[in-house]
């Protein structure tokens, strides 16, 4: 089937791709010249694992093409995906203009009976819109709405697309859902097909993401707990999630949620409910503890290491998570930030994602390496989970360091390792543990570290 996407960021980047791999020909039509310039090229803007071998693949055989040319991109396609963004207004509300400004821009190129497929996450209710606004611009009934939420993790996002557990579609008239079912055949015998209507496609997503967003906030508060009356967070989220009604996914205490997802669609939907005079005090302490969980840390980081202004922390991790360079909302924002403010000295460092605008400060700079960051610093935060850092050599690390303490804010690293290399560990969900010349308990009653912690850590 032919099939136009517009928008070349995250969502239609992959979508496009993982379409084309299916067999279909998509062309991915984005307002930014420069980014299809670069895209024909062979030159990827984001960092998504296999998505550049994907997309040279596509190309390759005749399946992918960019446009700068809209007319062109939408020729002869049965179906559009629109996949622009739609960030957040200052109330927590979705942004729609580029979305609404998309579907008004290829209203009249499309010829009767196409489907437009509305794949970037907005509120419930926008098919409705883009519906109207079509009808406004063509004057006619003749062109076809439908929603079909992403629900890629990004770090996985192919085998999310291809190999996922659940495809939603929403429509609200037969064509519709006859255009999704030819696009999503292939993976028909693979996965359960969703079918239903618009809004509820479009309450699916916001829905999904706000609960999984509360899982994430109540084991970090169950991990607070932990930290005060000994306990270990990773045995309890263990224990709980091997129960069937509670599941073991997003058990994982860390700094909190970010990304382009979570922060945005807790917000959207807190707000979508607040219009409506219905209230959702669940997700609004979910977003509230989020965002105070990330000063929460800071402070720690400088009562526990004792931070005076002038000493140097080096910040390893910027991405919100690992295998992705997004930054967006990342617990780096808000944790550098307030140390630089009370006159700390920080240096960055991570493997893919850039430095952020938002961190550009006299007293933060970046570094070549995790080493080179650590070096003569007093502290060294572990902010994303990146196998790079799992994989450092701890006594290198202690040599480097001018201090003693290292605040594995993911949980990456056994705490015997650490203390064994004359380090303070500071985890989550488990009291510090310190070296034994620091006055360590005894080995006996150390918490062990979890049993997904992945590699030991080195210690030469």
């Amino acid at each position: 089937m032919n099939i136009a996407m517009i928008g070349a960021g995250y969502v239609g980047l992959t979508t496009g791709a993982c379409l084309a791999s299916l067999g279909h020909r998509v062309s991915i039509f984005d307002i930014d010249v420069r980014r299809t310039a670069q895209l024909r090229q062979g030159q990827v803007p984001i960092y998504e694992p296999g998505l550049a071998e994907m997309i040279e693949a596509g190309v390759a055989n005749g399946g992918l093409r960019f446009h700068d040319d809209l007319a062109k991109a939408v020729e002869n396609t049965a179906a559009v995906f629109i996949a622009v963004g739609t960030p957040s207004r200052p109330d927590g509300s979705i942004d729609l203009s580029h979305v609404e400004a998309a579907a008004r821009a290829v209203a009249p190129l499309l010829r009767g009976g196409a489907v437009i497929v509305v794949k970037s996450t907005v509120a419930a209710g926008t098919c409705k819109r883009i519906r109207e606004l079509i009808a406004e611009e063509r004057q006619a009934l003749d062109i076809h709405v439908a929603s079909n939420p992403e629900f890629l993790r990004e770090g996985s996002a192919i085998s999310d697309f291809l190999e996922p557990e659940r495809v939603v579609f929403g429509f609200d008239d037969p064509a519709s859902g006859e255009v999704l079912d030819r696009i999503y055949r292939p993976l028909a015998s693979r996965t359960t097909i969703v079918r239903t209507s618009c809004v509820n496609a479009e309450l699916t997503k916001h829905v999904a993401n706000a609960f999984l967003a509360m899982k994430i906030e109540f084991v970090n508060q169950v991990a607070d707990l932990c930290e005060k009356i000994g306990a270990d967070v990773t045995s309890v989220s263990r224990g709980i999630g091997l129960d069937s009604r509670i599941g073991s996914s997003f058990l994982t205490a860390g700094p909190g949620f970010g990304g382009s997802c979570f922060p945005k669609d807790t917000r959207a939907y807190a707000r979508l409910a607040r219009a409506h005079g219905v209230g959702q005090s669940l997700v609004e302490t979910v977003i509230s503890g989020n965002q105070a969980r990330r000063v929460a840390l800071a402070d720690r980081i400088l009562a526990e290491a004792a931070l005076v202004p002038g000493d140097t922390v080096a910040v390893l991790g910027l991405a919100f998570k690992a295998n992705t360079d997004d930054t967006r909302e990342s617990a780096a924002l808000a944790i550098v930030p307030r140390l630089a403010e009370r006159g700390v000295r920080v240096r960055l460092h991570d493997p893919k994602a850039p430095m952020a605008d938002e961190l550009r400060h006299e007293r933060v700079t970046w570094s070549a390496s995790p080493y080179a960051a650590a070096d003569g610093a007093q502290a060294v935060v572990m902010l994303t989970e990146w196998d790079e850092y799992r994989d450092l050599k701890i006594g290198h690390l202690k040599r480097v360091m001018s201090g003693n303490h290292l605040f594995d804010f993911r949980n990456l690293y056994a705490a015997e390792d650490v203390t064994g290399a004359g380090l303070v560990h500071h985890s989550i969900g488990r009291p510090a543990q310190r070296p034994r010349e620091l006055g360590a308990v005894p080995a006996h009653a150390r918490i062990q570290p979890r049993a997904a912690a992945g590699r030991r850590l080195r210690t030469a």
